[in-house]
Formats: structure tokens, sequence, C-alpha cells
């Protein structure tokens, strides 16, 4: 069920704002999500590197906080049907080049103390190593370039599993795997704050457990209601835009190409039904 009209969301900024409107919006976001980096420490390399010797897991906590909330904002959304879930751009799954690029990426990570976007919020305060680290990187995309189609072609593009999510490879409904992961992260966290004490890291502020349990509460308590509200389906979905496309397909106003509908009849992510 819809609780309010659906609005175009995602939303095409160059659509209705151009090109400035676009790049303003992208540098604001930018800005605050550098400036969010800065502040929570993530400049220092000390402080990255010491989340893999389990001294410092503030980079697990923050970064993993911010998956919990965009999760359970996204899905909120598409149950209320603010945001077309599917008009979101998801990677796609190429399994086994996904899993090697994690562990190279991983091995660049904790050797040089940054990934590529703190390296960047390094480099804008002046930090020496994230200026090598980003040259480096460079390095790094110049040569996978300049090799990828020779070399690792076949590789690079195997394994290929569409746009594939945690509802799908558990079979079980969007809104019970948005819980099961917010109330998996929550123990997570209570975990590694544990850990930590025990490597000789900070311990936990006992000043802190009261905001630390409403936090807690309400992303647990947020994730419930996605899995009331549920996701929308298809029927749904068409239902809300009947009154307007049907009249469309009665007198034949949709069109598709050819190679469009040979394409859609090839993919096997697209049930296609004629």
């Amino acid at each position: 069920m819809e609780f309010f009209p659906a609005f175009p969301g995602p939303f095409p900024i160059e659509a209705m704002y151009g090109k400035i409107g676009l790049y303003l919006v992208a540098a604001i976001i930018g800005f605050g999500f550098g400036y969010v980096l800065e502040i929570a420490g993530f400049g220092n390399s000390k402080k990255l590197a010491a989340q893999f010797y389990l001294h410092d897991m503030t980079v697990l906590k923050v970064m993993f906080t911010a998956i919990l909330v965009a999760m359970v904002l996204i899905f909120t959304a598409a149950g209320l049907g603010l945001v077309d879930y599917n008009r979101l751009y998801v990677n796609p799954t190429y399994l086994w080049p996904g899993v090697v690029g994690g562990l190279i990426m991983g091995v660049g990570f904790i050797v040089g103390g940054f990934c590529p976007g703190t390296s960047t919020v390094g480099v804008a305060t002046l930090k020496v190593d994230a200026m090598f680290f980003v040259g480096g990187l460079f390095v790094g995309i110049f040569a996978f370039g300049e090799s990828v189609d020779g070399l690792l072609s076949d590789f690079w593009n195997s394994y290929y599993m569409g746009r594939f999510t945690l509802p799908e490879l558990f079979g079980a409904p969007t809104g019970v795997v948005v819980l099961v992961i917010v109330a998996a992260a929550v123990l997570m966290f209570w975990g590694v704050e544990q850990v930590e004490a025990m490597m000789g890291g900070e311990k936990p502020n006992p000043a802190h457990t009261r905001y630390k349990l409403i936090g807690s509460g309400a992303l647990i308590a947020a994730a419930a209601v996605v899995m009331l509200i549920g996701q929308p389906t298809s029927a749904d979905k068409w239902e809300s835009i009947a009154a307007e496309k049907q009249p469309m397909l009665d007198n034949r106003q949709v069109q598709i190409h050819p190679a469009e509908l040979l394409d859609y009849i090839e993919n096997d992510q697209v049930d296609v039904v004629m």
C-alpha cells in the first residue's frame, strides 16, 4: 500500500536543474562526505590501519552505521512509494572478480593505510603519505586500464550474476533481511568494542551507553517498520501508473526497438511476457 503519491525518485538532477545544478549537488555531497570522513579521523592512516590490528574499530563502526542508515531509509522510502528501488543503480555482481578485487583492495588498505576515498581526504589536509598513496592510485588505474582488455578481459567479465542482492540470495522478504542485518550489526558493534578493550584499545565509555542504546533501538525499530510496510510488488507499481499508461498501451503509443527487445529476451535477469 502506498501512503504517499509516488515521486519520480531517484530524481533526474541534470534534467531538473541542468549541468550546473548537477555539479553543484555533487560538490555539496562530495564536500559533506569528505568533511565527515575528516572529522571522524579517517584522514589519518594510523587510525585506519589500527582497524586491522583490532586496536581501533572506528572505521567499521562509522561506515557500517552509515550503510545501515542508508539501507533503512532507502527501503522505507521504497515501501512508502517515494522511491522506485528498481531505478536505483546497483553494481552488477561479478562474483570471483569481486572477491579477488576485494582481497587486493584489503592488502592495499592495510599496507598503505588508506582507501581511495580517505587518501583524497588526507591529500586535502596535506598528509604526505596520502599524496604518495594517491600517486600510486593513479599509476594503478593507468596500468589496469591499459592491461584489462588484453590480459584480464575474460576473468574481469566472468561469473556474472547481474543485479544480485541479499533478499535474492536468501530467498527472503526484503524487510526481514533489513531487520536481521540491523540486529546483527548492533550485536557486532557491541562485540567489536569488547575486542578493542581486550586488544589494548579504547574501553567502552559507560557515559555513552545510553546514547548507544537509543540509537540502536531507533535503528531496530525503523527496520521493523520496513518489514511491516513491505515492498511494493510489480502489480502495486502498475496500479500506481495504470491510469496514465494503460491508454497509451491501448492506443499502441508505446513502441520498442527490435534490438532492445532482443536484448531483453537474451537477458536471463528479465522475464519477458509477450
